[in-house]
C-alpha cells in the first residue's frame, strides 16, 4: 500500500507571515534534528530574498504527518512575481491562505485567491499574527468571506474552515479562546480538508514540468508533479514539446523531496512531486510522457505582461570600467536564458542589434531581474518603464490596477489629490480607531509610474502602498505625472564639496564629493520644472586668504540616497539608467542635448 499524500500550496499578500508559518510547520514535523542549527525563512534561500524579506521564487518541500506525505509549495505574495504562482497551483490540490489578523485580505491576496478559486481548490484560511495588539481576527474572517463571494466562489469554498495563528510563536488554534500549543491543528485541517491528488497510476505516464532547476552534476532538473502512471529511474521517456515536436531521453536521475533535501528514490507514482534530470531542452509547461503512448497535458496558461522596458549596451564614458558581461551578445544569452525560468517574462528585438524589449508583470519584477543581473557581473542601460496597450474588441485599452493605501489620517487629502491627478478613481475608504485611513483606488498602471516616491513624501515614510493587476479597459485621458526638472553633469571628472556647496540651492543632490561623474550625468533635482546643467566639478581657487581647510565646519545636506527601485521609478523618458555591479548613476539619452546655461 502506497503512502497517503496531500499536496498543499500556501498563498498570501507579501508580509502576512507565509513564510514564517512554513518555519513553524518546519520545525515541529521533525525536519531538523535535535541539536541542528535552523535558519530564520528557510524556505527564502535567494540572497535577493533574504535581504527584501520577500519570496521572490517559488519552492516546495515535504514532511510527514500521521504517516501521511505533505508536499508544502510556498509561492511569492507580491502580484509581479503572478507567474511563479499560476504555474505551481496544478501541482497542488489545495491550499492555505494566510491573512494578517489586522490588515485582513489585501490587493494581491485577491490576485492569488482567484487563481486557487479557478483551479478549484478550497482554501483553508489562516488568521495569522494573533499575537500582535489591536488586532480583529473575527472582522478578518468576514473581510475574507466578503471577498471570496466577491470573487465568484462556489457554496463549497464559502463554506471554508478557518484557523488563528501566530507563526512567530509557532502555533494554531480553532477557537481563539483555546490556547495556542503547536502547529498540529494546522497538520490536522490539511489532513482532513485538503483531498489527495487524483491521478490513475495505471495510465501512461503524464508529468508536467511547472519549475526548472540546474545543477552541475546532473545538468537541467525539472521539478513537476506526476499525474498519471509510473516513473522509474533509468526508463525511457519521452517530451512533448510546446509546439508539439517529441524528444526522446532516459531519466537519468529520479529525486523526490523530503525535508529541504531532494532524495534518491527507485520509482514515483501519480500524486507525488519530484524532480527529474534527463532531459536539457525541457521547458516550463511541456510534459513528460510515455515514449508508446504521448500524451500532453494542456499548457500552462500565465497571464501577459503589463510593463515593458528597453534593455541595451552601456554606451555612457564610463561604460566597460566595472562589468565583466558588457556585450550586446552577452546582454542577448543572459535574457534568453531568463525565459526558461521566468514565464511571466518576455523578450523582443528592439529596433538596434544592441536593444531588446523586456516585457514583465510590474516594477518590482523587471527590478529583481535587474538587480539579478547586476550581481552576476553584467553592465547594461535599462530605459524608463512603460505600460503596455493592446486592443480589445477594436478599441484601445490600458491595463488598471487596485491600489489600496495605509496612510495616516494627515496624509489623506495630499494622496487623494495626487492620485485624482493621476485619474485614480477611489472605491473605498476607512478610518480606523488606531488614526490611520485604508483608501482603494482604480487607477491606470501610467499613473502608478513615479508615484511610490511621491507617496513616501506625502506620508512621511509611514504611509504603506499594495497594489495588483486589475484589468484591461479603455485608454483614459492624459495623466499628469508633474515632477521637478534635473541637474545634470556640464562635464567629465570629480564631483568636489565646493561645488556642491555653491549649487545646493538649486536642488537635491544624488552624489557626494568624490563621486566620479560625466557629461549628461544626472547628478539631483532641480527646484523647478525645467533641467539645468551645473560645474560641479569646479574647484575652490586657494589664495593667501582662502584656505583648503577653510570649510571643514560647513556641512553639505544630505543627498537623496538612489536604490534601484527608485531610480527605475524617478527616470524620465528621455532618460536611461545605468546600471553596473558597482554603481546606479542616472543619465539623459545621448541624443538629448544639454539645456542651455
Amino acid at each position: 500500500m502506497s503512502l497517503p499524500i496531500r499536496n498543499v500550496a500556501i498563498i498570501a499578500h507579501v508580509d502576512h507571515g507565509k513564510t514564517t508559518l512554513v518555519d513553524a510547520l518546519l520545525k515541529q514535523s521533525g525536519v531538523f534534528r535535535d541539536g541542528e542549527e535552523v535558519p530564520v525563512c528557510v524556505m527564502d534561500s535567494n540572497d535577493l530574498e533574504r535581504e527584501r524579506g520577500i519570496t521572490i521564487l517559488s519552492k516546495n518541500t515535504a514532511v510527514y504527518y500521521n504517516e501521511t506525505l505533505i508536499n508544502i509549495v510556498d509561492t511569492p505574495g507580491h502580484a509581479d512575481f503572478g507567474g511563479e504562482v499560476e504555474r505551481v497551483l496544478g501541482m497542488v490540490d489545495g491550499c492555505i491562505l494566510i491573512v494578517d489578523a489586522n490588515e485582513g485580505p489585501m490587493p494581491q491576496t485577491r490576485f492569488v485567491l482567484k487563481k486557487a478559486l479557478e483551479k478549484g481548490l478550497r482554501p483553508i484560511v489562516v488568521v495569522n499574527k494573533i499575537d500582535r495588539p489591536r488586532v480583529e481576527p473575527h472582522g478578518a474572517v468576514d473581510k475574507v468571506l466578503d471577498l471570496f463571494i466577491e470573487l465568484g466562489a462556489d457554496d463549497d469554498q464559502c463554506e471554508f474552515p478557518y484557523l488563528f495563528a501566530s507563526g512567530l510563536e509557532g502555533y494554531t488554534k480553532a477557537k481563539l479562546e483555546d490556547e495556542g500549543v503547536n502547529m498540529q491543528p494546522l497538520f490536522d485541517a490539511i489532513l482532513r480538508h485538503v483531498p489527495p491528488p487524483v491521478g490513475d497510476p495505471e495510465k501512461p505516464l503524464q508529468l508536467q514540468v511547472t519549475t526548472l532547476d540546474y545543477s552541475d552534476y546532473l545538468g537541467r532538473i525539472i521539478i513537476g508533479r506526476i499525474h498519471n502512471g509510473i516513473i522509474k529511474a533509468g526508463q525511457q521517456a519521452a517530451l512533448v514539446k510546446e509546439d508539439g515536436s517529441i524528444v526522446k531521453s532516459k531519466i537519468t536521475k529520479l529525486l523526490g523531496f523530503e525535508g529541504l533535501k531532494r532524495v534518491e528514490v527507485a520509482e514515483a507514482k501519480a500524486g507525488q512531486i519530484v524532480a527529474v534530470s534527463g532531459f536539457a531542452d525541457a521547458n516550463i509547461g511541456e510534459t513528460i510522457t510515455c515514449p508508446n503512448e504521448p500524451q500532453a497535458l494542456p499548457l500552462i496558461k500565465v497571464d501577459e505582461p503589463t510593463l515593458q522596458m528597453t534593455f541595451c549596451v552601456n554606451d555612457s564614458p564610463f561604460a566597460g570600467q566595472e562589468g565583466s558581461f558588457v556585450t550586446s551578445r552577452q546582454l542577448r544569452d543572459r535574457l534568453m536564458r531568463e525565459l526558461e525560468t521566468n514565464v511571466a517574462l518576455r523578450v523582443e528585438d528592439g529596433d538596434t542589434p544592441d536593444k531588446f524589449l523586456v516585457s514583465g508583470r510590474g516594477e518590482l519584477h523587471l527590478g529583481i531581474l535587474i538587480e539579478t543581473m547586476r550581481r552576476e557581473g553584467y553592465e547594461f542601460q535599462v530605459s524608463q518603464p512603460q505600460v503596455i496597450y493592446r486592443e480589445i474588441s477594436g478599441q484601445p485599452c490600458e491595463p488598471f490596477e487596485l491600489l489600496a493605501l495605509d496612510v495616516p489620517e494627515e496624509g489623506v487629502g495630499g494622496c487623494i489629490e495626487r492620485l485624482g491627478q493621476r485619474r485614480g478613481e477611489m472605491q473605498n475608504m476607512e478610518i480606523s480607531s488606531n488614526g490611520r485611513a485604508q483608501l482603494e483606488f482604480v487607477i491606470p498602471a501610467r499613473g502608478l509610474i513615479g508615484f511610490r516616491g511621491e507617496f513616501m513624501r506625502l506620508t512621511r515614510g509611514d504611509g504603506i502602498m499594495n497594489h495588483s493587476f486589475l484589468e484591461y479597459r479603455a485608454m483614459g485621458g492624459a495623466v499628469e505625472t508633474r515632477r521637478n526638472g534635473v541637474l545634470i553633469a556640464f562635464e567629465e571628472g570629480v564631483a568636489t564639496f565646493y561645488a556642491l556647496k555653491n549649487a545646493e540651492d538649486r536642488g537635491l543632490f544624488f552624489i557626494t564629493p568624490g563621486t566620479k561623474v560625466y557629461k549628461g550625468m544626472i547628478v539631483g533635482e532641480h527646484n523647478r520644472a525645467q533641467d539645468l546643467d551645473l560645474n560641479i566639478c569646479k574647484t575652490k581657487q586657494l589664495t593667501n586668504h582662502r584656505s583648503a581647510t577653510g570649510d571643514e565646519l560647513v556641512q553639505l545636506q544630505s543627498p537623496m540616497d538612489m536604490s534601484l527601485e527608485r531610480a527605475l521609478e524617478y527616470i524620465g523618458s528621455d532618460e536611461l539608467l545605468e546600471v553596473t555591479p558597482e554603481s546606479i548613476r542616472l543619465r539623459k539619452m545621448a541624443s538629448k542635448k544639454l539645456a542651455k546655461r
